[in-house]
């Protein structure tokens, strides 16, 4: 059983008792620092978000059923009043347990549904191509992006679209997208192509200079939508037993090749992980 396998089937089995990090990582066999970083790559969740949404997703249930005492369904969340219970739900529903009672319905409300427990060790991965790549400049269009928005990244690469082949002083044939930073809810994202040093770029355009380094090359296979899985695998599986170490700096780089068909989301797909040497 996985790292990320183990963690949702203890928040699943022990939604409503108290948890930490430290809980977690130690049942999963992991570092706290690690399970933080890997989680949200694979879920696209962080472990406090994900465990408080599960939490406050069983209460709205239970409310909508018609449980007859809040401070009831406040414990069994793990909230220690019916104050501090009514402010969570507001925060992540935007309405109060009151008028989900009132409604019985959970209609329009933001449901976090439990993940599956077996989507990484679904995914079979390729061997890498382990390679040493010279530095490279990339330059794009930059955003900062809630890792649980399944839309925000498709957007930006739809805004980046019309730019492609009309970049004077880009390297033809690839585009990539850069996870340059990412903390355990968001990541800053880049869509972009290589561009050499006299690159005449857009004034909204951000640049990142990418210094030589090793790589394992992880070909994704199938639909782009399923990326995240490929992901996810990548660092629950492969790199804790590759014997490999994930270098500093970003996170990963991923690769669309010169066959790469965004409308239809098909074609040569990579991510590539940089290694320490």
């Amino acid at each position: 059983m996985s790292a990320i396998t183990k963690t949702i089937w203890l928040i699943e089995s022990r939604t409503a008792e108290p948890l930490t990090l430290d809980d977690l990582a130690s049942h999963a066999g992991v570092s706290r620092s690690h399970l933080s970083r890997i989680f949200p790559l694979a879920t696209g969740y962080s472990i406090s978000a994900y465990l408080r949404g599960r939490r406050l997703t069983e209460a709205a249930k239970a409310l909508a059923a018609g449980a007859p005492d809040i401070l009831a369904v406040a414990l069994d969340a793990g909230y220690g009043s019916h104050e501090a219970f009514t402010r969570a739900f507001r925060d992540h529903f935007g309405t109060t347990p009151d008028e989900v009672r009132r409604r019985r319905s959970l209609d329009n409300l933001k449901i976090v549904e439990p993940l599956p427990m077996n989507a990484n060790t679904a995914t079979r991965l390729p061997e890498p191509v382990i390679e040493r790549r010279p530095a490279m400049r990339i330059a794009g269009l930059m955003d900062r992006h809630e890792m649980s928005d399944a839309n925000g990244i498709p957007q930006q690469w739809q805004q980046f679209g019309p730019y492609l082949g009309h970049i004077p002083g880009a390297v033809p044939g690839a585009a990539y997208g850069v996870v340059a930073d990412a903390d355990e809810s968001t990541c800053e994202y880049m869509s972009g192509v290589e561009v050499t040093a006299s690159a005449e770029l857009p004034r909204e355009f951000k640049v990142l200079s990418v210094p030589p380094r090793r790589y394992a090359r992880h070909r994704h296979q199938g639909h782009i939508s399923t990326i995240r899985s490929t992901i996810g695998a990548i660092y629950d599986q492969w790199l804790p037993q590759s014997g490999y170490r994930q270098a500093e700096g970003i996170s990963f780089i991923e690769y669309y090749g010169p066959d790469f068909d965004a409308a239809s989301g098909l074609g040569t797909a990579e991510i590539w992980i940089g290694l320490e040497d």
